[in-house]
């Protein structure tokens, strides 16, 4: 991981699922720090110059209406790998999601892409195989709500990731909360314990008895006592 602690959790959507022939309509994208996300978010809808396949159109619902007067790739590119830098690359089968990144790149002549690859696709199979490992399956395994995804969406779906990135890499300890300043990546970050109803202070009584008990003990063990003086 980046010596700061930034990685980028990203998703896209495309025209079909050929990087050959089809092409990224939409890129989300968040920053996480430490595993937790900043706020800081990249989030556009592209023109693809081409139709959208209907199996895709199934998936993300994106249609050539739709899509007909938003930005071209070549608009978006500076913002895009300004957001990236770079940083890891987070992602959910992420040799889809970068391969086409960078065919797109590569359509305009522009370096490709050379981070650090995160695939959380790999990570789940790892830690739980045999079982299911798709975003939807992982929200589930992880309680991540994830209502409101009726369908894919690039930048929903890299919220969804980031939580679910953050239970793989084994989540936050119950009795501990990262501060704002943390998951924003401020100098002095600290943690904060979580507070608890707060108890009125006790106290102990003590008879004549005992305070006599007490000081002929003292007398006998210590000699020339400080508290005495």
């Amino acid at each position: 991981m980046h010596g700061d602690g930034r990685e980028i959790v990203l998703d896209t959507e495309t025209t079909g699922v050929d990087n050959k022939k089809n092409r990224v309509i939409e890129i989300g994208a968040l920053e996480v720090i430490n595993k937790m996300p900043t706020g800081n978010t990249y989030h556009v809808y592209l023109n693809p110059e081409q139709e959208v396949e209907a199996g895709a159109l199934r998936v993300h619902g994106l249609t050539d209406e739709f899509l007909s007067d938003k930005s071209l790739f070549a608009d978006e590119v500076d913002n895009f790998l300004a957001f990236m830098g770079d940083s890891p690359l987070v992602a959910h089968n992420a040799p889809f999601d970068v391969g086409f990144l960078n065919m797109e790149l590569e359509k305009l002549g522009r370096a490709v892409m050379h981070n650090e690859v995160v695939d959380t696709l790999v990570i789940a199979r790892k830690k739980f195989p045999g079982a299911r490992a798709s975003l939807d399956a992982l929200c589930q395994r992880f309680e991540v709500d994830s209502t409101e995804r009726v369908l894919h969406g690039a930048l929903l779906d890299a919220e969804l990731l980031a939580e679910v990135y953050l239970q793989l890499c084994g989540g936050l300890q119950h009795d501990l909360a990262l501060s704002a300043e943390t998951a924003s990546g401020g100098k002095g970050a600290k943690l904060s314990q979580s507070q608890g109803e707060k108890r009125e202070a006790r106290t102990f009584p003590t008879d004549e008895k005992e305070l006599s008990a007490h000081d002929a003990f003292i007398a006998e063990t210590v000699k020339d006592a400080l508290w005495n003086k």
